[in-house]
């Protein structure tokens, strides 16, 4: 696993109007939080290793507290399984997935596409997010679908997005992008390219045609 991610540079002193130009900044990968996580954070770890049992140290391969916020990083095997138990545990209650986020890490070896998954209990007013990550070599997450029917759209975006295929979506197709797209357009190794566009006699180039980032 590499030690760092890939950003791109919102900070870049260069004129790109494209949004990303190539510049790139260095983060450390986050480690394990340590205990006390804080707030609710702590009983809802030990109320999941409670019901997971010794499948938790499987399943969960870090904990994470930044921000203010709780991830769960997800061995993506098990990923059904720990939604699922934070769904029905009368102690979690994770009733709410908002979404599927996708992300590419180039350098992140091994484990280049992640997906996020955002989780809200009604029941208790408590948050966390799962990630979940896998290799562009074998870009395959089981979809959660089953559990959470609001993921539906939402996979299919990753999907088309970033190419990672949700294995037991009941429709993975296209969902933005033409059927016959060829590519993922907002993975970083997709190149900007474009079409020109044109209104009212005036024409835009291209992103990757508009300025020069050197």
């Amino acid at each position: 696993m590499s030690d760092t991610h890939e950003r791109s540079n919102p900070e870049s002193k260069y004129n790109d109007v494209s949004g990303y130009g190539g510049l790139v900044r260095r983060e450390p990968l986050r480690r394990s939080s340590s205990r006390p996580y804080g707030g609710y954070f702590d009983e809802v770890v030990d109320a999941l290793s409670a019901a997971l049992g010794d499948d938790f140290s499987y399943a969960v391969e870090r904990v994470v507290v930044h921000a203010g916020q709780l991830t769960l990083h997800v061995a993506r095997a098990f990923l059904p399984l720990v939604a699922g138990v934070l769904r029905d545990d009368e102690l979690l209650r994770f009733e709410l997935c908002c979404g599927v986020s996708g992300v590419h890490y180039p350098l992140d070896s091994g484990r280049e596409l992640h997906a996020f998954y955002p989780l809200m209990s009604i029941t208790h007013n408590r948050r966390l997010q799962l990630e979940v990550a896998c290799p562009d070599a074998d870009p395959h997450v089981p979809s959660l679908f089953s559990v959470y029917p609001t993921c539906d759209w939402h996979e299919r975006e990753t999907y088309d997005f970033f190419g990672i295929v949700f294995d037991g979506h009941p429709g993975l197709t296209r969902i933005e992008m033409p059927d016959d797209w060829v590519g993922h357009p907002q993975r970083k190794d997709y190149p900007l390219g474009g079409i020109p566009v044109e209104f009212r006699g005036a024409s835009v180039a291209p992103p990757d045609q508009r300025r020069s980032c050197r």
